[in-house]
């Protein structure tokens, strides 16, 4: 699977890239060691050497590769690291919850919003689009996240938040090849967010979110395996 282009607009020569390297790093197809040359990926891409240098950056503060002279040199992205992103997720999605309990007329708004995303992944699961489900799954999160209105846990968002997305693209292949039982049983982990927030109690939004990211993580080792 290729990095969506409906995903690009608007995206620079350099995010173009890194975003392209970065699905490769996180499907395989660049193993751990391997090394990058700046010329290499620029002749690959037909462009100068500045847009290279733009992603390799990029990459480099995502953990995903090591900066060398004139390239880079692939870290990739051990099973360690994805619990560890997940880890991150959990505390993110927790706290953005946590502050999104008390906050009156607006969490009716956002409940809204998050239940339209929904019913798009639900149509996307009908006619077998994966890109399309994780566009809507992914949304789903980021503009919960954006509604809690925090800086700083935005800027820490902000910092994993592309690699979060092309991890879910990844493993929602997975979800979906697991049959229309498996991807009814993601959607309905998101209407229980959805029925956490409902109930603007902390210990149930606490228990929703922990079992919605034992079951995420559950999915990933299924698509490594």
């Amino acid at each position: 699977m290729h990095y969506p282009a409906s995903w690009l607009k608007g995206a620079s020569r350099g995010e173009v890239i890194a975003c392209d390297l970065r699905m490769q790093i996180i499907k395989g197809v660049l193993s751990a060691n391997e090394v990058l040359s700046e010329n290499r990926i620029a002749a690959d891409f037909g462009t100068s050497r500045s847009p290279v240098r733009e992603a390799l950056r990029v990459l480099a503060g995502e953990g995903l590769i090591r900066l060398e002279r004139m390239g880079a040199v692939v870290m990739g992205l051990r099973v360690q690291d994805m619990d560890e992103l997940y880890d991150i997720r959990y505390l993110i999605e927790s706290f953005a919850q946590q502050q999104l309990a008390g906050s009156g007329t607006a969490l009716e708004q956002l409940l809204v919003r998050l239940a339209q995303f929904i019913d798009r992944m639900e149509l996307a699961a009908r006619h077998g689009d994966v890109v399309e489900f994780t566009y809507q799954d992914f949304n789903f999160h980021d503009v919960l996240i954006a509604s809690a209105g925090h800086n700083r846990m935005q800027h820490l968002w902000n910092s994993i938040r592309e690699l979060v997305r092309t991890v879910m693209l990844v493993t929602t292949e997975s979800v979906f090849a697991g049959g229309d039982d498996r991807l009814a049983d993601v959607i309905g982990k998101h209407r229980d967010i959805i029925r956490g927030l409902e109930s603007r109690d902390e210990k149930i939004i606490s228990r929703v979110v922990q079992n919605y990211f034992v079951d995420s993580r559950q999915t990933l080792r299924w698509s490594l395996d």
